[in-house]
């Protein structure tokens, strides 16, 4: 007689239920390959050409100098409500110098020491004082707002000299010069989170403050130094934008991109979330994240479609990110 066997229910096979987390994980990767193979199709004749793809870089230019200094103050565990007002605030300030008759590198260097007092004032009310990093940064984005509004009287002050204006409009041979300033601050940024003992630090309280501490890490020094350097990040970011727009105003740090420059910045962190095993940001996944800003505002644009549902789909695509990004680290 043949020999009966018992069923068996077969159970999957080794590794397979890695691939779901591994394409998870490339989450942001994955939608930016997609959203530039979509508006390629639906955009043959304007959006992989050489003038665009130049225009797309210039976009994202003025926000990847916050989002770099973004990632870094949410390495650390906390997060800068204020750039976009702070950035606004030094561009009419140093656009009033320069219309009173200010040298340009003076006007300049006041601009980013204001900015440098800005982001302390932020670091010590949060490291010092320990007051919630959104109460005092959105306590501060709101004097900041008021501040440029006092001091631009709701004017644009436009007329800014050549010198000025080329940190905006100029060009390095073929490459823009903002497109020069913010790979410049994104390497720094690089430099001070992956190979310096302040970049662990900042890593080690946003991963466990209270291990970091009894470590014996100087973890206020460390978020206080966070806060200054995304104060003169945003300073610069409104000095660029100024000179980009050839004048300052008031809303400067709200005019970038499809919203303000706060909310951009924390969108392209929170979207390079997934390709960080540790759910930490990077400055790597920060760049993914401001490449899909970028196409996709770029790409919406030539589609000629509403600024609102402009602003909808991206909510969508950071929601999608973000979600693929939670599903990786519960299958790890």
């Amino acid at each position: 007689m043949p020999r009966r066997t018992t069923p068996t229910l077969a159970g999957p096979r080794p590794g397979a239920h890695r691939l779901p987390a591994r394409l998870a994980a490339l989450g942001t990767l994955l939608a930016l390959v997609g959203l530039i193979a979509l508006f390629a199709m639906l955009t043959p004749q304007s959006f992989l050409t050489p003038p665009n793809l130049s225009a797309i870089l210039e976009q994202v230019a003025v926000l990847a100098i916050v989002a770099s200094v973004q990632t870094i103050v949410m390495a650390a565990g906390d997060v800068d409500l204020s750039v976009g007002a702070l950035a606004g605030l030094v561009g009419v300030l140093v656009s009033q110098l320069l219309v009173g008759g200010m040298h340009p590198v003076t006007a300049i260097l006041l601009g980013l020491g204001a900015g440098l007092l800005a982001g302390a004032i932020n670091g010590l009310v949060v490291a010092y004082l320990g007051l919630s990093t959104f109460i005092a940064t959105l306590a501060t984005m709101t004097c900041f707002t008021g501040l440029a509004l006092l001091l631009g009287n709701g004017a644009a002050a436009a007329g800014l000299p050549d010198a000025v204006s080329w940190l905006g409009l100029g060009r390095i041979g073929p490459v823009p010069v903002p497109v020069v300033i913010a790979v410049v601050v994104m390497l720094l940024a690089w430099f001070l989170l992956s190979a310096t003992v302040l970049g662990r630090t900042w890593y080690a309280i946003g991963g466990n403050a209270n291990a970091a501490k009894l470590s014996g890490l100087n973890t206020k020094l460390a978020r206080f130094t966070a806060f200054a350097l995304s104060g003169v990040g945003a300073a610069l970011a409104g000095i660029v934008l100024t000179a980009s727009l050839a004048s300052g105003h008031t809303t400067t740090g709200d005019a970038a991109m499809l919203s303000p420059l706060m909310l951009s910045s924390i969108a392209a962190v929170l979207l390079g979330l997934t390709l960080s095993r540790t759910g930490s940001p990077t400055i790597g996944g920060t760049a993914v994240g401001l490449g899909i800003v970028g196409v996709l505002g770029n790409g919406l644009a030539l589609l000629q479609m509403n600024s609102a549902l402009q602003l909808v789909l991206t909510g969508v695509v950071i929601l999608l990110a973000l979600g693929l990004a939670r599903l990786s680290r519960r299958r790890h």
